[in-house]
């Protein structure tokens, strides 16, 4: 098989894929579903954060999708405190795609205006590369991981529509050079609003809320 054909086939496969994702776009779009493709690394406290913006979410309903490659361990821990949420396991794919996402949204059926946080599978490249039907990439990083992540992972830095900064907590304990991070990251995005938060004290988490209300609200605005 020559290279152009090789090519020729990705390029079907992404095609399909955002075409599917565009679909699923315009249903939540109509109604009034604002979408947040979540994505981060293992341990990044993906979970966490989703559970700690709802928290302070005051004027919309959040809905969950869960990504994982096994388990549903996360479902039931957001079920427990009656979040309507929906599991995919990938059974070893390295990031959710739209036909996934697809199905999912169905077997969810959100019936009320709000925030549908779809949480990718843990990892800094794959899910990147993939539009699932989401109005915004929201990027957690996290200071244990490193200040270089930027500089290794640039496409999950560029593609982010806002970045939040896990486990800031535990910077005054930690090599981490906020001011390199910081750089790496506007270097590649200058635009996307970077938080500091902590998922266990809660800090920084109301501005988050705030900000992503305001993008669910004006959506259903636009709507109307």
């Amino acid at each position: 098989m020559s290279e152009t054909k090789k090519i020729e086939v990705m390029e079907n496969i992404h095609g399909e894929n955002e075409r599917i994702a565009l679909e699923t776009n315009q249903r939540l779009t109509e109604a009034g579903i604002f979408c947040v493709n979540v994505m981060g690394a293992p341990g990044a406290g993906k979970t966490s954060c989703i559970i700690q913006i709802i928290k302070h979410l005051k004027r919309v309903t959040p809905f969950v999708i869960e990504g994982d490659i096994e388990s549903d361990l996360d479902t039931q821990t957001l079920t427990r405190l009656g979040i309507q949420t929906f599991q995919i396991n990938t059974g070893g794919a390295c990031h959710l795609d739209a036909p996934l996402v697809r199905e999912a949204v169905k077997q969810l059926a959100p019936n009320q205006r709000g925030i549908l946080f779809i949480e990718n599978i843990g990892n800094l490249v794959c899910p990147a590369e993939f539009v699932i039907g989401e109005h915004m990439k929201l990027l957690i990083s996290t200071v244990t991981e490193g200040s270089d992540k930027p500089y290794k992972y640039p496409l999950a830095f560029e593609k982010a529509d806002g970045v939040i900064l896990n486990k800031s907590d535990l910077m005054p304990y930690l090599d981490f050079d906020l001011d390199f991070f910081t750089r790496g990251f506007r270097a590649l995005n200058p635009q996307a609003p970077l938080f500091k938060v902590s998922a266990k004290t809660g800090d920084g988490f109301a501005q988050v809320a705030q900000w992503l209300e305001e993008k669910a609200l004006a959506l259903h605005e636009a709507k109307d």
